[in-house]
């Protein structure tokens, strides 16, 4: 039985500016087993496949059937990995781990605040999951790193609930605080600057390098109950780079899960 549990979940109707996030979990897949590259983490551990309890990929209708379709897949004691899909699978996702767990930390990288209280009429936008996260305390603590899209709005959501930011134009590694308590990671791939991604929907100039990502999470010193990898379009990929930075750093999540 495998170590970490690995889901995919193909979901994109919550996109608010293009389709193709619901495609990434198989392509993930593909990039993390191509030949051109090893299963080895930079840690030295070798994340190979059968590491991963491997519940496959999930074509989601119904929106709320991925808090469902997750506590399924849940095992206490045992981290879970979550390929999307667009940035609205997080709050479900974090549905059902709160109902094992209770409120986390979250560490969540992103380009974009994700905290509008609606967007485009919809409040399950994947422009919103951290405002449902919060307002439901599923979080104790809410950590964003690399954003550079922030609207007052935004702003005054993210006072309203306590949300430490470090913006992308502010990044030093030694900003980022140490986390006491259990973390989820959400990692939304349009945080890196569209030069090391360019397979995401909205392209957002200035953002971290893969280095400084893996840097994040190899500075990572709490338990890591769950994460996920969000937001990698395919539509817009060159040469599966993308994907192949989405392989690369779920290799070096599911290390650091692994380590601690």
């Amino acid at each position: 039985m495998g170590q970490i549990i690995l889901q995919g979940i193909s979901y994109d109707k919550k996109s608010s500016y293009l389709r193709g996030p619901a495609m990434a979990p198989s392509l993930i897949r593909r990039a993390y087993n191509s030949d051109s590259a090893n299963y080895f983490s930079e840690s030295g551990l070798e994340i190979l496949p059968e590491l991963f309890d491997d519940k496959g990929d999930f074509e989601i209708s119904n929106y709320f059937d991925i808090e469902k379709i997750t506590a399924e897949n849940l095992k206490k004691n045992t981290p879970i990995l979550t390929m999307g899909g667009d940035h609205s699978i997080t709050f479900p996702v974090l549905k059902a781990l709160n109902a094992v767990y209770g409120p986390v930390d979250i560490l969540h990288i992103d380009a974009h605040a994700d905290l509008y209280a609606e967007f485009e009429g919809d409040k399950y936008s994947h422009a919103c999951p951290f405002a449902r996260i919060m307002e439901n305390k599923l979080a104790s603590r809410l950590v964003q790193v690399g954003l550079r899209t922030l609207s007052e709005h935004q702003r005054a959501q993210a006072r309203t609930y306590s949300v430490e930011i470090i913006e992308s134009k502010d990044f030093q590694i030694d900003k980022i605080p140490k986390f006491k308590n259990p973390i989820y990671l959400s990692m939304d791939i349009d945080a890196l600057d569209p030069a090391f991604a360019p397979g995401v929907s909205h392209h957002e100039p200035g953002g971290l390098s893969t280095r400084e990502v893996i840097r994040i999470i190899q500075n990572i010193q709490a338990p890591i109950l769950g994460a996920d990898i969000v937001e990698y379009n395919p539509k817009r990929d060159i040469n599966d780079m993308t994907a192949m930075v989405c392989a690369k750093l779920l290799r070096e999540i599911a290390s650091k899960m692994l380590q601690i």
